[in-house]
């Protein structure tokens, strides 16, 4: 079978180009479907036959394979050494009572040789190596074997192509991509971010968003899953690090490094915070968020679809870094009651304290997960003492648990 090898190398040259998979992916895949149609015309059951491309000539070598074993018992079983290969499914265990766990595999003429045997034709062959023996060459193949090596060449080059993409996506995990919404299954939207689709699960999504069919969005690459059908890409437009993303991009002081993001709480489709410090004394961490006019802050809340953010200057402080996270409320007192187990008691004013707690507490609890500390905030109204909530603390900590 001899073959153009001009045409034959400009044509693997431009399905790796469109598929993003390399050239010798694409030769191993003709080789093993060249191998598939010989079987399927000329082969025999059980045979392991291979095939080779040779650059050089254009012609395509076929071969078939053979084990060496050592020996074979009374009922036809490979006895001595034996590896354990994927063609050698299916395979019949020891029984129960045998406690080696030896496998025990039939012979076959086709796939095995007895290693004196194999000696005769190569001395070096030692049990569980591979014999190869060169087969006839055929030019024509029928309509089904050529039909067979279609399919395996479809079906592999389909599978070098996913997983080329979910090699290019791994690496990107982390980062964001933006992507259209192709459609909508249930409450779980697909969107097409290039060179294939992105799932964006409902407990990824933003209530604040409107995924109709066309809609654009910058989305975060959360991690690859392995599915029947292939890896598939899931996508968030919930996750914390998203904001955090979304302002290294309007933000060039974060990607110079010289404002750092040292935190973020979130709770997508109402309201998130994120800390940011400075390395560098002239620089204001809050302003290059803001940027001029709010324009840089205003950028991500629009690609947040009107999330609100509240942007706090971070502290190695525990204090200021609490009565900061707690913004927009003012804080009149911080006291650290356990340093420890991290616990605190803020005090504000009677007119700030609806604003501090914030709607269902959703500011409080965004500061307690911003600054990683348990917060109790008072008015001066209350006159539960700090020692008296530390007393209390401690009694529901002795406290048995009900079942």
């Amino acid at each position: 079978m001899l073959l153009d090898i001009k045409q034959f190398s400009l044509a693997i040259k431009q399905i790796a180009e469109e598929k993003g998979i390399s050239e010798q992916r694409i030769i191993d895949t003709i080789d093993a479907a060249i191998a598939s149609a010989y079987k399927k015309d000329y082969g025999k059951k059980g045979q392991i036959i291979r095939a080779k491309l040779d650059p050089l000539s254009g012609r395509i070598l076929v071969w078939q394979v053979k084990y060496a074993v050592e020996g074979v018992d009374d009922e036809g079983y490979i006895t001595g050494f034996v590896i354990k290969r994927d063609d050698e499914i299916p395979f019949i265990r020891s029984s129960e009572d045998d406690e080696s766990g030896d496998l025990k595999i039939k012979f076959n003429p086709e796939k095995h040789i007895l290693i004196e045997e194999a000696k005769k034709i190569n001395p070096d062959l030692k049990p569980g190596d591979e014999l190869t023996l060169a087969l006839e060459e055929k030019a024509d193949f029928g309509r089904i074997a050529a039909q067979t090596a279609k399919q395996v060449v479809v079906q592999r080059l389909r599978e070098a192509e996913r997983e080329s993409i979910a090699d290019e996506y791994r690496k990107m995990t982390g980062s964001l991509v933006s992507g259209a919404v192709q459609r909508r299954e249930g409450r779980a939207v697909y969107l097409d971010i290039g060179r294939t689709l992105g799932l964006l699960p409902f407990l990824e999504q933003s209530l604040l968003d409107d995924y109709s069919v066309g809609r654009r969005f910058r989305v975060l690459i959360l991690s690859i899953d392995e599915t029947p059908k292939g890896p598939m890409i899931i996508l968030s437009r919930s996750h914390p690090r998203l904001l955090e993303k979304l302002f290294e991009l309007e933000v060039p002081e974060i990607s110079a490094g010289s404002v750092l993001v040292k935190g973020v709480s979130r709770e997508a489709g109402f309201r998130s915070k994120i800390a940011v410090a400075s390395k560098e004394s002239h620089v204001d961490p809050i302003g290059s968020l803001v940027g001029q006019k709010g324009i840089r802050v205003q950028t991500v809340i629009n690609e947040l679809s009107g999330e609100k953010i509240d942007i706090i200057e971070w502290s190695d402080d525990p204090a200021k870094f609490i009565a900061n996270a707690l913004s927009p409320a003012k804080v009149l007192d911080v006291k650290i009651l356990s340093q420890d187990k991290k616990y605190a008691l803020i005090e504000v004013a009677e007119d700030q304290f609806s604003l501090a707690i914030g709607k269902r507490g959703q500011n409080v609890r965004l500061a307690a997960k911003l600054v990683g500390w348990k917060i109790d905030v008072r008015s001066p109204k209350e006159e539960m003492k700090a020692e008296e909530i530390e007393n209390q603390e401690s009694k529901n900590e002795l406290q048995p648990q009900e079942n």
